[in-house]
């Protein structure tokens, strides 16, 4: 038995970085994770799916070699390569984790853990030996999330067929024929994928765009370009029934007032995740819920048992790897006595890192529409952007929302060529309560991406000059 100031089960994002905090303040931590380090961001996530991205941009680019004067021989495309590169990246970074903690003399403890009581936990290793732990000053939950399948229409995960958004990661090859269900961030982000390695790829959403979540100018940008690329895009669909044999899978549907039927060799079920609760006696311990199966929790993080406090994915809020770090550095001063500042959980940027990339901060303008408020839009595209068109990337745009009396910035929305980069100048700006006029004192350098960004906030002005 060893007793800690603060106990963290789980070292994904929110929970190493909660240690990691915690430790350069003072504090003696642990950190019990069944897992490698990382959780599933660099496991099973982010980290991964972004390294197979990248390998999936290079495979379009490669294709149009020869605009710029190279000249290839036969090309071939082959995922397992890229799969394999993915997994190393993703090791290399929890290999990372590791040794950020061993820096900081956080105590890493491999195993399974359960709560006991309030300042107790019970560790598992693969062995099956038991060893118990205690907390003086806090225990923190950060299990994070768990992919699911869709059992009610016949589609539970099945490894074979039937596969999760952890499953594809590890396939050796890319399929001939694929449908992904569900056309959020990660649907359309392994859509890309597997297009680029020559998958006929069908999404199929319940929504009546895809990515739902985001601004409805983005995701019809989107489908444009996917449809360019041969990615078929199903919304507004209902699955009446599906067929899971060894070798393929059956899937009827209706869309649009027509009955479909489509036969595909594997189905990636994209449609979401669900909190990690179970298994890890909260129940017994007493900590609530909320009514979405999440730990319910205060603005200081805290569980309906005192001294119980829950971060990241398995507390709610945006279930992303950079909210969750946030809440875990948060988290980790207000336990060591230090001032703080609140999580803004209405300035969280959200990615989506397919091509042409998503990226958003703030209110969609149908969200505007609907609190009443009274706005101006600002919008460029980059294809009249010169670093764009250098680029040969010229699908997208930006698009501003600014309030109409004080051009304050409601929300920022940009679909192109490095959007999950573009958009962290538009959250500082929303931060700290930066209007369109202060974005437009500062001077963006030519030739760039971002002057996308000064000429949405210009036209937000009625003073475009480019376009």
């Amino acid at each position: 038995m060893a007793s800690f100031d603060v106990i963290i089960l789980g070292g994904g994002p929110a929970g190493y970085v909660c240690a990691i905090r915690g430790a350069q303040l003072g504090l003696q931590v642990a950190v019990i994770e069944r897992e490698a380090l990382g959780g599933t961001c660099v496991l099973w996530g982010c980290i991964p799916a972004k390294s197979l991205l990248e390998s999936a941009s290079l495979a379009v680019k490669v294709k149009k070699a020869a605009e710029h004067g190279i000249t290839l021989g036969e090309i071939s495309f082959d995922y397992g390569p890229a799969m394999q590169r993915s997994r190393g990246v993703s090791t290399q970074n929890s290999k990372g984790v590791e040794f950020l903690l061993k820096k900081n003399k956080v105590t890493y403890i491999r195993g399974h853990g359960r709560v006991t009581a309030a300042n107790s936990v019970e560790v598992k290793d693969a062995d099956g030996k038991l060893e118990t732990h205690t907390a003086g000053k806090a225990l923190v939950l950060a299990t994070g999330s768990r992919v699911r399948g869709l059992p009610q229409v016949g589609l539970e995960l099945n490894r074979t067929t039937v596969l999760s958004s952890d499953d594809v990661l590890v396939m050796d090859a890319a399929p001939t024929t694929m449908a992904v269900i569900g056309a959020g961030a990660v649907g359309c982000e392994f859509a890309d994928v597997f297009n680029a390695f020559g998958t006929q790829v069908t999404m199929i959403e319940v929504a009546q765009r895809i990515l739902p979540i985001e601004d409805a100018d983005c995701s019809a940008e989107l489908a444009r370009a996917f449809k360019k690329r041969g990615i078929e895009t199903v919304v507004g669909a209902k699955i009446t029934a599906s067929k899971v044999e060894a070798t393929s899978v059956t899937i009827s549907f209706e869309a649009g007032g027509q009955a479909r039927v489509l036969t595909v060799d594997k189905v990636l079920v994209a449609a979401g995740r669900a909190p990690n609760v179970d298994g890890f006696g909260l129940e017994a311990l007493g900590v609530k819920k909320s009514d979405r199966g999440f730990i319910a929790i205060n603005e200081k993080f805290e569980t309906s048992v005192k001294g119980v406090y829950a971060i990241g994915d398995v507390a709610g809020n945006q279930m992303l790897a950079h909210k969750g770090s946030r809440e875990g550095h948060v988290l980790a001063d207000m336990l060591a006595g230090q001032p703080t500042h609140p999580v803004n959980y209405g300035n969280i940027p959200s990615c989506t890192y397919c091509h042409p990339e998503v990226a958003s901060v703030g209110m969609t303008e149908e969200q505007v529409k609907a609190k009443g408020l009274a706005y101006k839009i600002g919008k460029f595209p980059f294809s009249a952007n010169g670093r764009a068109r250098t680029s040969g990337e010229t699908d997208g745009f930006v698009k501003i929302i600014r309030d109409e009396k004080h051009g304050e910035i409601l929300g920022a929305h940009i679909i192109g060529s490095h959007a999950t980069e573009l958009i962290h100048e538009l959250v500082v700006a929303r931060e700290n309560e930066f209007t369109v006029e202060e974005i437009d004192l500062a001077l963006h350098a030519h030739p760039t991406l971002s002057e996308a960004i000064a000429e949405a906030v210009l036209d937000s002005m009625g003073k475009m000059v480019h376009a």
